[in-house]
This record gives C-alpha cells, sequence and structure tokens, in this order.
C-alpha cells in the first residue's frame, strides 16, 4: 500500500513539475497548439537520488549527502550510477572505513591515495572507471574485477550484489 501510495505521489509531482513548466503565454499566432516548456533539468525528480540516499543511509554512512554526486558523475561519464556507492560498500563499508582524511572510500590506489573531499573522489572515481575501464572493453562488473581488485575472487560478486541491494528498495520519501 505504502509503495502504491509512493508512486501516487510520484506521478502527481511530476504531472504537476509539467504542467507548472508549461507556457503559451507569449505564442505567437498558430503557435498556440505547442506548448512551450522551461528547462526543468533541476526540478525534476530523480527517484535515484532518493533511492541511493535512503540506501547509503541504512549503513550511515558519511556519503549519504552526496548521492546526487554519485548519479551526476554517472551520468555524465555514461555508466551505472550504482557502480562507484557499491565499490564503496566492498572497500570501505560505504566511507566509513578509510584513512583518516582521505575521502577514499574505493580502496583507490590499494587505499594509498587520498582526494579533497568526497565530491572530489566521486568525480575522480566515476571519470577514471568509464576512462580507464570501461572505455579500454572492461564492460562488465567481472571484467573490472580483474583489473580494479586483483586476484581477488569475491569482490566482483560483492560489488554486483551491492548494486542490486540498491535496486530492490522501494520508493518512498521518508529521507
Amino acid at each position: 500500500m505504502r509503495k502504491l501510495i509512493a508512486c501516487i505521489i510520484l506521478a502527481v509531482a511530476l504531472f504537476g513539475v509539467a504542467t507548472k513548466n508549461c507556457s503559451a503565454e507569449n505564442a505567437e499566432a498558430g503557435e498556440s497548439a505547442v506548448p512551450k516548456f522551461k528547462d526543468t533539468t533541476k526540478t525534476v525528480f530523480d527517484y535515484r537520488v532518493y533511492t541511493l540516499r535512503k540506501f547509503l543511509n541504512q549503513f550511515n554512512s558519511p556519503l549519504t549527502p552526496y548521492s546526487q554526486e554519485f548519479i551526476k558523475e554517472a551520468d555524465e561519464n555514461g555508466i551505472d550510477y550504482r557502480i562507484v556507492p557499491a565499490i564503496a560498500g566492498v572497500e570501505s563499508t560505504f566511507g566509513k572505513q578509510i584513512p583518516f582524511n582521505s575521502y577514499n572510500a574505493y580502496g583507490w590506489a590499494n587505499g594509498n591515495s587520498s582526494f579533497k573531499s568526497w565530491p572530489d573522489s566521486i568525480k575522480t572515481v566515476t571519470k577514471t572507471l568509464k576512462v580507464n575501464y570501461v572505455d579500454r572493453g572492461a564492460t562488465s562488473i567481472d571484467k573490472i574485477a580483474k583489473i580494479y581488485a586483483p586476484p581477488s575472487k569475491t569482490w566482483g560478486g560483492n560489488v554486483q550484489y551491492f548494486m542490486g541491494k540498491i535496486d530492490t528498495l522501494p520508493l518512498s520519501f521518508d529521507i
């Protein structure tokens, strides 16, 4: 029932955003049948942000406030938004067990690398995964695992496990 209510709220919210931004007020003759839409990229609801935030919050992760950053960087680089948070889960219990002030939740450079901030780490790891892994043919978690975490036989399966867990959370607005 909660899931149905959440879906109805989502539909109403999305419909409201679309109709609110639709404007034919200044339409010239002949254009009145074609609605004008303002850029809504900053106001459109993205369920992934809420799903990822809820997922990370379950682990009391310091990465929780950066859920939107994970998605932004993944979208800009054309990779699955779940992979970098899942790697953080495997490598550092979602950022909770890292070298002091390193912002290295990903085991980057065998844990010997530091970043300036969480957003810097998210951006660097996401872009590097795209350029040095995906663009060079490592297009699956298993292929990435052979490069990212050799000789581990469990790393890829653990990353896939967390990616799958992100997908199974029900959509809700309680975060």
